[in-house]
């Protein structure tokens, strides 16, 4: 069957959340979030939900992508200047990553603080969250989700940014023009991110 990619809306999310969980379910910075492997996935769609209500679907550049009705994959991008939550949307924020995170909040915490130093302040896209289902992986939807989300960004002659939290994924994402810029190392023992940047087209 086709994949299909559309914009998300609230009513989407429990559908996408559960989905994105999967995907970095062994991801090193979620690993060292979430360190509770048998509710891992269960407090990772909390936190993911949150995220998505609260901040990323509200500013209308959600997506997902589906096959035969079923989500397979979803990108969450902010518009260049609303990558960061504003006091009242942290506010709303708090309670969800809370149930999430729990003792974990510290780490949670000190992730957010090290990719807000690190972020750009040039305006630009910004690919929050990519991730697709293992059944749905090799399918397309990933590129179809990373068209979607640059064609924004190339709309507008705009640049896009990310960063990868695997080395593995960089030739993936430099597939699509990105090119690293900087390593980002999470203090405490925390893992390594990638900054990733692309220019305008």
């Amino acid at each position: 069957m086709a994949v299909e990619t559309r914009t998300a809306t609230r009513r989407d999310i429990p559908a996408f959340a559960p989905v994105i969980a999967e995907a970095f379910s062994d991801d090193p910075v979620f690993t060292w979030m979430f360190p509770d492997e048998q509710h891992r996935i269960r407090r990772m769609t909390r936190f993911f939900a949150a995220d998505a209500r609260h901040h990323m679907v509200p500013l209308g550049a959600t997506d997902i992508a589906e096959s035969g009705g079923v989500v397979g994959g979803a990108a969450m991008w902010a518009p260049p200047g609303r990558w960061r939550s504003d006091v009242w949307t942290l506010l709303r924020l708090l309670p969800g990553f809370y149930a999430a995170l729990g003792r974990n909040m510290g780490r949670g915490s000190q992730v957010e603080r090290t990719l807000d130093a690190a972020h750009p302040d040039e305006p630009h896209w910004y690919l929050s969250t990519i991730g697709t289902s293992r059944a749905a992986r090799g399918s397309g939807f990933g590129t179809k989700l990373m068209k979607a989300g640059l064609a924004r960004a190339d709309a507008e002659h705009a640049p896009a940014y990310l960063e990868s939290s695997k080395e593995s994924n960089i030739p993936y994402y430099e597939r699509f023009g990105f090119e690293v810029t900087r390593e980002i190392a999470v203090p405490g023992g925390g893992p390594t991110l990638w900054g990733m940047w692309r220019q305008p087209r």
